[in-house]
């Protein structure tokens, strides 16, 4: 794959700019509607908290037809000084360019990390470009911890509604907070911070040319800062508005994306996640505080329907990959009403961990595996809807934390049955 640095039009700017302390990277994706919000956020937080450091903003895109490319360059701040404490006397440099190779959000993601080398940037941000709910104060948030060199990653920190984020709080956090040891609560957040020093060290790694590339990076580079001893921490970012999805809808190709690339990293990474043991936080930053968070609708009885249809369909591949005891129970649960449905969250943390085993046996093609998941997600999701809908955030989020403590005390049935 040709390096971004090699083009010609990349290389003039760069060596224009010289270098650089800090990098914020945009990835994006036909975003003209959202992007020039993202892109003043950005430049107001540079120019309000980061006054005295060099600064370049760097769009990678994939291929955007509807503007996006041309809403970036031509965005800027009418009148800083009415609006900031602190302004800049030159005007940020932007790199906006195409980034090549397969599409996804990670070719985008190795675009901004060969610039920030080529830059010897001391720190880089990359947040998404469809954000309706970023400030300026996410920009200090993301990069102050990396330049005090206090941390060279950090993952966001937000609030969300409680039937948001359905594939982070059932799967991906516990499963991640259980095998690395550490809680970073949206491993897949999308907006981080992060050093030089691990931007070239994701550079180095051969990931490039496979799925990564297309989707996944977020979890990777989560998962690659924990198990490779980088110093990892969070910061509160408040809300993250976004376009929600009913948990309902069809998320089987976003849950195939995310689960096998956190299976695929414990074949990376076995020898770090069989030593730890329990969890830890990590350092949090920002002052967290309540936000108003729009409404989720969430359709139970297709999700109901979408398990007892798994149930019947999909019967042999759940015996073979949960053993006929897991399946009995998740059998069992079929029969019951829409109002006594209840999946417990030991048998789903188990299932979880026979999915995992599964895939490291190779018991099945990896997307069809993983696909029959999606009933069982949904089973466990309608559970989790049905006894939250009536709670508060609070009371939810101490649901979420019992579900981790469950993988956590599970974790032993994984070990022993890894070969």
């Amino acid at each position: 794959m040709t390096r971004i640095v090699q083009r010609q039009d990349v290389r003039a700017v760069l060596d224009q700019v010289g270098s650089a302390d800090i990098v914020v990277g945009i990835p994006s994706f036909n975003s003209a509607r959202t992007i020039g919000h993202v892109v003043h956020a950005v430049q107001a937080g540079l120019a309000k908290y980061f006054p005295d450091h060099k600064a370049v903003l760097v769009n990678s895109d994939g291929g955007s037809r509807d503007g996006t490319m041309d809403v970036v360059r031509s965005t800027r701040i009418e009148d800083q000084a009415a609006i900031l404490v602190h302004h800049r006397i030159n005007p940020l440099p932007i790199i906006a360019t195409p980034y090549e190779g397969i599409p996804g959000k990670g070719s985008a993601f190795r675009a901004i990390f060969e610039i920030v080398d080529a830059l010897k940037a001391k720190a880089c941000a990359v947040v998404d470009s469809d954000l309706r709910s970023i400030t300026p104060e996410w920009v200090e948030l993301l990069l102050k911890p990396v330049l005090r060199e206090e941390s060279e990653f950090v993952a966001p920190l937000y609030h969300r509604h409680k039937f948001d984020g359905t594939i982070t709080n059932s799967i991906v956090y516990p499963l991640t907070r259980a095998l690395y040891g550490r809680r970073v609560r949206q491993p897949i957040g999308g907006d981080f911070g992060f050093s030089g020093k691990l931007a070239r060290f994701y550079l180095s790694k051969e990931v490039w040319e496979t799925d990564v590339a297309r989707f996944g990076i977020d979890i990777w580079m989560t998962t690659t800062a924990v198990a490779n001893g980088f110093a990892v921490s969070q910061s509160f970012l408040g809300a993250k508005i976004h376009d929600t999805k009913d948990p309902g809808a069809d998320l089987s190709a976003m849950l195939y994306q995310v689960v096998s690339a956190t299976f695929g990293l414990m074949e990376t990474y076995p020898e770090v996640w069989k030593k730890a043991h329990g969890s830890e936080p990590v350092r949090t930053y920002g002052f967290q505080y309540a936000v108003g968070l729009e409404q989720v609708n969430v359709n139970v009885d297709r999700m109901l329907g979408i398990f007892r249809e798994g149930l019947r369909n999909l019967r042999d591949i759940w015996i073979a990959v949960l053993g006929q005891g897991d399946f009995g129970e998740v059998e069992s649960l079929g029969s019951s009403g829409t109002d006594a449905f209840h999946f417990p969250k030991g048998l789903w943390s188990r299932i979880i961990y026979d999915y995992a085993l599964a895939y490291h046996r190779k018991k099945l093609p990896s997307e069809h595996l993983i696909k029959s998941l999606t009933p069982l997600y949904l089973g466990r999701t309608a559970s989790f809807v049905l006894e939250m809908r009536d709670a508060d955030q609070t009371v939810a989020e101490e649901e979420i934390e019992r579900l981790c403590e469950e993988f956590e005390k599970n974790k032993d049935y994984l070990l022993n049955n890894w070969k």
